[in-house]
């Protein structure tokens, strides 16, 4: 499915389909005005310092990082400000972190089936963010925030469909189909899809949005009809996934145990690049 063909999709779905019913948060203000300001060819650093110091907490986020042992050089002052702050980490892992405590706030997870999930959805964005730095053309900024939204549908979902809490918990039981078979077999609709329609409300970048779309797709891995990028973040996605399994010592998912390999020759790495990856990735996910 191209990018065009999926911003469609979602559109009929929304007008006339299982998607009526689903409830999309409003984007935060905020976000709006943070990739607004980063969107520019030269990024207002000003509007940037501004958006995040409205924020006592997200202030107190950035500030909090800026002087973690990952960023702060022994024997420097700790960042007292703001503009310390995203001198030291910078415009790129400012605007993460921003955005990632906007979202966490816009779309609240209060429910024992969502446990850890704003946590884990970070460390996802972490580690496409990550593996994107590993690989050449693509942006690591794109891949964090595909990590970050990967699996946003499900809160959603969690919010607007009754039932939805039962089919999460049928979902991960069941060994004879794959979790979305489930979700569209009770409710017609899936995470992937309302996934999906939070990047196009929140008028985010398509790729995101195709790259969410078709994140449980793994047949169209490859597809020429998609663009590359599209594959790229997708096959990227799966293999942050399995880092972050590893890292918190549990099993190999379905997904990784199908599609590795396929994930693995599109991003031309072998075994040996993730053993790498792995050791290299664990101080960021401890960081975490």
């Amino acid at each position: 499915m191209k990018t065009q063909a999926i911003r469609q999709e979602l559109d009929q779905a929304r007008e006339r389909g299982a998607l009526r019913q689903i409830v999309i948060p409003p984007c935060p203000e905020l976000l709006a005005r943070l990739q607004a300001a980063i969107a520019q060819a030269e990024p207002d650093l000003t509007e940037v310092a501004r958006i995040a110091a409205s924020d006592v907490a997200m202030s107190a986020t950035l500030l909090r990082t800026a002087n973690s042992s990952l960023h702060m050089p022994p024997g420097s002052q700790p960042c007292t400000t703001v503009g310390q702050a995203l001198t030291r980490i910078g415009l790129d892992e400012t605007a993460a972190l921003m955005t990632a405590f906007l979202v966490k706030h816009a779309i609240p997870v209060n429910s024992p089936h969502l446990a850890r999930f704003w946590e884990r959805s970070t460390k996802r964005a972490i580690a496409c963010a990550f593996i994107a730095r590993q690989l050449p053309g693509v942006s690591p900024d794109l891949a964090h925030t595909y990590g970050l939204f990967c699996h946003v549908g499900m809160p959603v979902l969690l919010q607007s469909v009754r039932g939805y809490g039962s089919t999460m918990v049928e979902a991960s039981a069941r060994i004879d189909r794959p979790y979305i078979a489930t979700e569209n077999t009770n409710h017609k609709t899936d995470h992937a899809v309302v996934g999906a329609l939070v990047i196009r409300a929140w008028n985010m970048a398509p790729p995101i949005m195709a790259a969410i779309r078709l994140h449980h797709d793994f047949n169209s891995l490859g597809n020429a009809d998609i663009d590359a990028e599209i594959h790229t973040l997708v096959a990227a996605g799966l293999v942050a996934e399995h880092l972050m399994r590893q890292h918190e010592a549990l099993p190999e998912d379905a997904d990784w145990k199908s599609n590795c390999q396929a994930a693995m020759d599109w991003l031309q790495i072998s075994a040996d690049d993730l053993e790498q990856w792995d050791e290299q990735l664990r101080p960021l996910l401890d960081e975490a």
